[in-house]
């Protein structure tokens, strides 16, 4: 009798365990095909400010830049630019990477705060040295707003992939040429980044669509 009393309760432990993990599995994992109108919406903004900033700053670079050499075209890097960038210590450009598992919406709207931030920083240092980026600065604040936005719609808390390194950059600018590399450098970060933004807002849009087709 104890034996079968056993056989019973074990019986009934794997069953448990077994419709717990058939639970998990089934529960949606918040795609952005549930996201609310808010989240939508902030994303609409700020894919429409990040092609008015891909739109406007080979202006601006044209208009600050005066330093032969310096130009938008990436094969005109050299090793004594990339020597000058570490020196200045302009951090590298956020990581956006495709949604996965391993990176979430979480984490890519969280990366997508940092590198806003990041350039804003930048900006509002080189703002000072010289004029012709106000403009810019002004979209880059607008853009960083409503990708608050996107992380307050849905509840998105900082994490790791929130930090950006600290900015050390004035007190590295001691003449008008590393004034000038690191406007450069800056633009042309900030162009990278928002080609990023736009894939990256490409696959949360795909990811949309993908999730409500299995619902």
């Amino acid at each position: 009798m104890k034996t079968l009393i056993l056989v019973d309760f074990s019986t009934t432990a794997l069953l448990h365990c077994f419709l717990f993990v058939v639970l998990v599995q089934s529960a949606p994992i918040s795609p952005a095909s549930d996201s609310p109108p808010a989240f939508r919406e902030a994303a609409e903004r700020v894919k429409m400010l990040v092609e008015k900033i891909l739109r406007d700053l080979p202006a601006a670079h044209a208009t600050v830049i005066n330093t032969e050499g310096l130009t938008l075209d990436p094969s005109t890097q050299t090793t004594n630019l990339q020597m000058m960038v570490t020196s200045l210590g302009i951090p590298n450009i956020p990581v956006l990477k495709p949604l996965s598992e391993r990176f979430t919406l979480d984490m890519c709207v969280s990366r997508m705060s940092a590198g806003g931030r990041l350039y804003q920083g930048l900006l509002e240092v080189l703002s000072e040295r010289l004029s012709g980026l106000t403009d810019l600065q002004a979209d880059v604040r607008d853009l960083l707003t409503h990708i608050r936005k996107m992380k307050e719609a849905t509840q998105i808390g900082a994490d790791s992939s929130d930090e950006i390194q600290s900015l050390d950059l004035a007190s590295r600018l001691h003449g008008n040429y590393e004034v000038q590399v690191a406007v450069h450098v800056t633009l042309t970060q900030l162009r990278s980044f928002c080609h990023d933004l736009i894939r990256s807002l490409r696959a949360v849009a795909a990811y949309r669509l993908r999730a409500a087709g299995t619902l």
